[in-house]
């Protein structure tokens, strides 16, 4: 199955365990094996491979593990600056962001509200 944006986070997180679990095979390791090279317990692992989250660190020690760590660099590649951007700010890091370009629809900015109107 290919993961998309369309897909819901449990999909997603299924898919990912189920590919973790093939490649665990791959690897012709155990599930307990798994953990104790990453250094996380059985019970991640099996939370990992059965689609339910995991934190971060657990998911990042597991792909070390499995050496598939620098598949996150392709995942999400290092920005780089526009050679216009690079002169504009002088050298200096980027650390805020401008906010949203999109223009809200009106009916949109006439519907919206906080949440906490009834109190």
């Amino acid at each position: 199955m290919k993961i998309e944006n369309t897909n819901s986070d449990s999909v997603v997180l299924k898919e990912l365990g189920g590919r973790l679990a093939r490649r665990r095979l791959e690897d012709d390791l155990t599930q307990d094996q798994l953990a104790q090279e990453a250094g996380v317990s059985r019970a991640t692992i099996e939370r990992l491979e059965g689609g339910r989250a995991v934190k971060s660190t657990s998911l990042i020690r597991v792909l070390r593990s499995l050496d598939r760590l620098e598949a996150l660099d392709r995942l999400i590649p290092e920005p780089l600056p526009s050679p216009i951007e690079r002169i504009r700010m002088g050298g200096r890091e980027r650390r805020r962001a401008a906010g949203s370009r999109r223009t809200q629809r009106p009916q949109d900015a006439a519907t919206w509200k906080w949440g906490d109107e009834g109190e």
